[in-house]
C-alpha cells in the first residue's frame, strides 16, 4: 500500500461554517503533484490500495474514513491532541 501525505485541500464553499472538503492533494515520493476527489481517496482507503496522512509537528497523523450521522462518508484525521481540524486547516490546492 502506498502512503501519501495530504498537504492541501479544496472546499466547496471556502467561507462556509459547514465547510466540506471536495479534493485532497500533495506531492508523491518523486515530487510530482497529485490531487484526488474525496470519493477517490475514500475508495482507495477502503480498498487498501492507498493510505493518507497529514504531518503535524513532524508527526504523521493518519487520515481515516468516517461516517456522518446521516450516513455520508468523509475524511478525517485520527483523534489527536491538535487543534484546529488538521484537514480543514490545510492550504488550498492550486
Amino acid at each position: 500500500m502506498k502512503r501519501l501525505e495530504i498537504n492541501c485541500i479544496n472546499k466547496d464553499e471556502r467561507l462556509s461554517k459547514t465547510e466540506r472538503i471536495t479534493h485532497v492533494g500533495g506531492l508523491d515520493t518523486y515530487g510530482d503533484r497529485w490531487e484526488k476527489t474525496v470519493a477517490e481517496a475514500i475508495d482507495e482507503i477502503e480498498k487498501g490500495t492507498s493510505g493518507f496522512y497529514v504531518e503535524v509537528d513532524r508527526e504523521e497523523v493518519d487520515v481515516v474514513v468516517a461516517k456522518s450521522s446521516q450516513g455520508n462518508k468523509y475524511l478525517r484525521t485520527e483523534a489527536d491532541d491538535y487543534e484546529p481540524n488538521n484537514l480543514l486547516s490545510l492550504i488550498e490546492c492550486n
